[in-house]
């Protein structure tokens, strides 16, 4: 698939799913995130850069932990996202941190400049993810780290049935090799390709907790990667789609909600 139509289709997506993105998934990707933030253990006073960003919920976490001193930059390539994560930081008032909407794969960023760098379920969405964790190493100091988060393969990850569900209606050209990097060793082989040393990988299964049926069409729709393509149907196909999502997923159910399973990878490096 083109690279620059896919970087579009991203772009628009987000900002389709933006108003809704934290309501659906600020709990249920926590875990990933704790993780991650646990191995890059950031420092105080750390200038740290976070690629994919969203609206912020990993990179205002980020922000606690380098305290005043330290500063972080939020990337995404939603103008939406970024918006609403510059809303977020002025109204809660920090002053060490700021979001600007850029290219993983293009960083308007010097480089030797960061002491850590992270993408918290990110790099799927890249159409080049190899050249973004380049782009995230050149962005370092020397010994600087980066870390990555990202799904993990399709058969362990109870919501994957949307992307066919909604290919099998139109063409969304969303991401193609979305759970490629997150099966068995890929990710470290990414980090290693991209010039990192001391390499640490981890893989955790987790539940992905809704209490309803429109909570879980949220997220897998309105909500997620699949909000462009969705926000074309007409009600009558959305709520077809809700339909077979949710025939899709009843094997989870539990009492009015579900419980989802969901793995993801994490993965570390440094730069020598």
């Amino acid at each position: 698939m083109d690279a620059a139509f896919q970087r579009r289709v991203q772009r628009y997506g987000w900002d389709k799913a933006a108003n809704c993105y934290e309501d659906f998934w600020h709990e249920q990707l926590r875990p990933p995130q704790d993780l991650l933030l646990d191995m890059l253990d950031l420092n105080r006073g750390e200038k740290v850069l976070d690629i994919a960003a969203g609206t912020g919920l990993v990179s205002f976490r980020a922000a606690e932990s380098v305290g005043e001193n330290g500063f972080v930059l939020g990337t995404d390539i939603s103008e939406k996202m970024v918006a609403i994560a510059n809303d977020i930081a002025r109204e809660k008032r920090y002053r060490n941190i700021v979001f600007s909407r850029m290219d993983a794969e293009q960083l308007e960023i010097d480089e030797d400049s960061f002491d850590a760098a992270m993408c918290a379920l990110g790099l799927m969405y890249v159409p080049d993810p190899l050249k973004a964790l380049r782009e995230m190493h050149r962005a370092l100091k020397p010994g600087g780290r980066t870390g990555a988060a990202v799904w993990g393969q399709r058969d362990h990850c109870g919501w994957a049935g949307t992307f066919d569900i909604i290919e099998r209606r139109v063409v969304s050209e969303v991401c193609p090799m979305f759970f490629n990097l997150g099966n068995p060793n890929q990710l470290a082989l990414y980090f290693k390709a991209a010039g990192y040393s001391n390499i640490k990988s981890e893989t955790i299964s987790t539940k992905l907790i809704y209490a309803s049926d429109d909570e879980a069409c949220g997220a897998a729709f309105p909500g997620g990667p699949m909000a462009l393509a969705y926000n074309k149907f007409n009600d009558d196909m959305k709520a077809e789609v809700y339909a077979e999502y949710l025939d899709s997923i009843k094997q989870y159910k539990n009492g009015a909600g579900y419980e989802l399973p969901g793995e993801f990878v994490v993965a570390i490096g440094t730069k020598p």
